[in-house]
């Protein structure tokens, strides 16, 4: 019997190499307030998700597309002789849905508003910021400005950087 290896592939490897270097050009989309920490960021979302899902329940729909219809197509060769492929239907997908999603955000923004939060995107470092920035995990929310930007840790923490 042959053991079973539990190493990853390098496909595997390559792909979550290049899922993490996307992550890493993201801008970081979060709930925000200067002098928060990280903890009470992380706490209130909870709490304003869980509020939500329970003030606005998932109701999962299932729908199905219309089927489409593909026409005959007629094909010719360089001789001219020519052969018609008959139409067909393709059948409709089944769609999941929830119509519930859009109000459950905006009742989780406005628990967060509540709490002082607001919704911000903060954009990626440039390159050269992230390799000169020393490596660290911000804990305490700082003031932003238009030159604020983010490094994403490795291990999923954040570092947002002031620069000038």
């Amino acid at each position: 019997m042959k053991p079973i290896s539990l190493r990853p592939s390098r496909a595997a490897f390559a792909l979550t190499l290049i899922a993490l270097g996307a992550a890493a050009c993201a801008p970081l989309n979060t709930y925000y307030k200067p002098g928060a920490t990280v903890a009470q960021v992380n706490r209130a979302t909870t709490s304003c998700e869980v509020q939500a899902l329970r003030d606005v329940p998932i109701s999962t729909q299932i729908r199905r597309e219309p089927p489409r219809y593909v026409p005959e197509r007629r094909h010719c060769d360089a001789n001219n002789n020519c052969t018609t492929r008959g139409g067909f239907y393709v059948p409709g997908e089944l769609v999941t849905f929830d119509p519930n999603q859009d109000l459950r955000n905006r009742v989780e923004g406005q628990c967060m508003a509540d709490k002082g939060f607001a919704p911000v995107s903060i954009p990626a470092c440039p390159s050269n910021v992230a390799r000169a920035a020393s490596a660290r995990a911000t804990t305490t929310l700082p003031a932003l400005n238009p030159k604020s930007c983010v490094i994403r840790n490795s291990d999923g923490s954040f570092q947002i950087v002031t620069q000038g």
